[in-house]
């Protein structure tokens, strides 16, 4: 699988282009703004835009998605719809954190924990995590051993879970439970900062090494 991390928005949020190799088709991740730029990368890459997928529902990770919908013709899908309060509270959100004005939406489709998405020839694994948000998901590509994780793990870091409906015992189990299993060998790329693999977290991340 080919990618392109483009950091957006003030949180410098990592909106990640997938695009399999063979039919140049491409998913959009988490697009939380700066849709120009978005495209320009999309075009840049030659690839050919089939969906945005969203990890979960806050606002630097969905910013953009209803106008790159409406620009491309794409359906929205995902996150799991525990994260519908999320999305309708958008209009709060943007208003808290001094982004332009968002209104409230819902995707095309929620996804579950074990549903599978076709990108071209590529396959992704869709794994509910939820503890940063009750509905987050991750998308996992087994062929590439490369993983979407949005904000459930990062380098030396986990999600923050003091958002409303925030759960740190469930994020750890997430983690442990969900992503750590998929191999030590598999990298991540998180919502925020640079990519790691799941074995130097495994090892490393005071949250969750092993002792």
């Amino acid at each position: 699988m080919q990618f392109e991390i483009i950091p957006v928005t003030p949180f410098e949020q990592n909106c990640t282009l997938l695009v399999c190799p063979t039919t140049e088709d491409a998913a959009i991740i988490d697009p939380g703004g700066e849709p120009a730029r978005i495209t320009a990368a999309l075009e840049r890459l030659g690839a050919k835009p089939r969906m945005i997928l969203l990890t979960h529902g806050h606002l630097d990770h969905v910013g953009a998605a209803p106008e790159l919908a409406a620009q491309l013709g794409l359906p929205i899908i995902g996150p799991h719809r525990d994260d519908a309060f999320w999305l309708d509270a958008l209009p709060q959100q943007a208003q808290m954190f001094g982004f332009p004005p968002q209104a409230a939406f819902r995707p095309d489709q929620w996804l579950r924990h074990g549903e599978q998405l076709q990108l071209g020839e590529r396959r992704l694994e869709v794994l509910h995590c939820p503890g940063h948000t009750p509905g987050h998901l991750v998308f996992f590509d087994p062929e590439a051993g490369l993983a979407q994780v949005g904000d459930v793990l990062f380098r030396g870091a986990i999600g923050r879970t003091d958002f409303p409906r925030g759960d740190q015992g469930q994020l750890l189990g997430s983690i442990r439970e969900r992503l750590f299993p998929l191999g030590d060998q598999v990298r991540f790329i998180p919502g925020h900062g640079p990519m790691g693999t799941l074995g130097e977290e495994r090892r490393t991340n005071p949250y969750v090494r092993e002792r």
